[in-house]
């Protein structure tokens, strides 16, 4: 049996685009950003591209974060239903909100197209899958829902589900055709090279120790420098650390892990997911699946394994595969990694607005390869505009989470039981 070693796929695949350098001693910029993944960089880019100076700080290297770590799947909208975010918010705001994130794919797939990142890019949609009864219900209302607001969408049933999702264990399944896949870290990776090739600064292993208002400017200090700049953006999300920044009282940490096995070929292979749409299904522990351009399966799912024996991850993914996968036999699983997620109660994101000239956003939920990238140009449009109107969501107030290191334990606590008994077949 080969080795399955903790290493994520995605840096495995991707070179660094830009050279590692630490920040020292004083600089002086119109906007700092805070936090280098997508967000932070898609900010970077549309204010460099106006002209403006901008220094990015990143605590450890291009893509450390979520942005280089997650399932690589860019969906449109939020994690809940269309519908519900407008109860949520009220219609005005959610539906501005539904629009922005429902146009989100799109405009991704623009920015590769723009900046010529290389990155596995797949504009094929991707696959909601049903495990059961309450799973097609669930799939019939999200596309009664977006089908009234007029979106690519389908939903598959009989033979066509089934040679789309590549099993006879799914029933249903929703086709978005606004969305796809990537390689994440390529995406970020491509992004930090447009943020250089436009001029802009960016300094890694770099950790923010103190930010101030300092007369006309903000002070963002690190360990051996500091930028002064008239504004700042704040996109560090689940990474968020430090005393410096209140952030982290905003959003609970969430885990999510993901098994990719060794390149597969053959019959067999070649029917999991055929015509290159990424995949989850609707359990309340879901399940991710997709492939890779080198044939790849990647499973994942909510929780950590980096805490966790081999044979443990192995048994997961065994389990997961067999499953919906039998005629792939036995798989061997290559590598597995976890990665943190900014979790907010109900599911929607918070911007917030401390002080003029500080912006900052927490609680993608998982959706950030489409809400960052979004975020960050709405971003730069405020700052440079000072538009609220340029934002898919008003400020915040800074309302504290309750008992946010309490709702990490408690929902990884659950996580990791459900995928012990799944490792143990006692649940599916």
């Amino acid at each position: 049996m080969s080795e399955l070693r903790q290493e994520c796929l995605w840096e495995h695949v991707t070179q660094p685009a830009v050279a590692a350098q630490a920040l020292a001693g004083e600089h002086k910029a119109d906007v700092c950003v805070i936090g280098g993944g997508i967000t932070g960089l898609s900010a970077a880019i549309h204010l460099l591209e106006q002209g403006k100076s901008v220094i990015l700080l990143e605590a450890w290297k291009i893509g450390h974060g979520g942005s280089g770590r997650n399932v690589g799947l860019v969906n449109a909208g939020t994690w809940i239903r269309p519908d519900d975010v407008e109860a949520t918010l009220g219609h005005k705001q959610g539906s501005r909100l539904n629009q922005v994130l429902g146009e989100a794919p799109g405009e991704v797939f623009a920015m590769i197209q723009r900046l010529g990142i290389d990155c596995q890019a797949q504009h094929k949609g991707t696959l909601h899958m049903a495990h059961n009864a309450t799973g097609i219900a669930d799939l019939e209302a999200r596309h009664q829902q977006w089908s009234r607001r007029g979106a690519d969408v389908e939903l598959l049933t009989g033979a066509q589900c089934q040679e789309y999702c590549g099993t006879d264990k799914i029933s249903a399944a929703l086709l978005d055709r606004r969305a796809g896949t990537i390689n994440p870290m390529g995406y970020t990776q491509g992004l930090a090279a447009a943020v250089t090739r436009l001029g802009g600064k960016l300094f890694q292993q770099s950790a923010v120790e103190g930010l101030q208002r300092d007369g006309d400017a903000w002070q963002v200090q690190t360990a051996r420098g500091v930028v002064r700049a008239d504004k700042v953006v704040i996109s560090t999300g689940a990474y968020t650390e430090g005393d410096w920044s209140s952030l982290q009282k905003h959003f609970f940490r969430g885990y999510y892990y993901q098994v990719a096995s060794k390149p597969l070929h053959g019959a067999a292979a070649d029917k999991v997911l055929p015509h290159g749409q990424g995949s989850w299904d609707t359990r309340t522990v879901l399940s991710s699946i997709r492939r890779d351009d080198q044939g790849r399966l990647l499973l994942g799912s909510l929780g950590r394994v980096d805490n966790k024996p081999a044979w443990f991850v192995r048994s997961w993914a065994d389990r997961i595969q067999s499953h919906y996968y039998p005629e792939l036999g036995k798989v061997e699983w290559e590598m597995h990694w976890t990665g943190c997620i900014d979790f907010t109660p109900d599911h929607l994101m918070r911007l917030f607005e401390p002080a003029p000239g500080l912006v900052a956003v927490t609680g993608y939920n998982g959706r950030g390869n489409t809400t960052g990238t979004v975020i960050g140009r709405a971003f730069a449009e405020f700052l440079l505009k000072d538009e609220p109107d340029s934002l898919p969501l008003p400020f915040s107030p800074m309302k504290p989470v309750s008992a946010p290191s309490l709702r990490t334990a408690f929902y990884e606590s659950g996580f990791s039981l459900y995928h012990a008994g799944q490792c143990l077949r006692v649940v599916l």
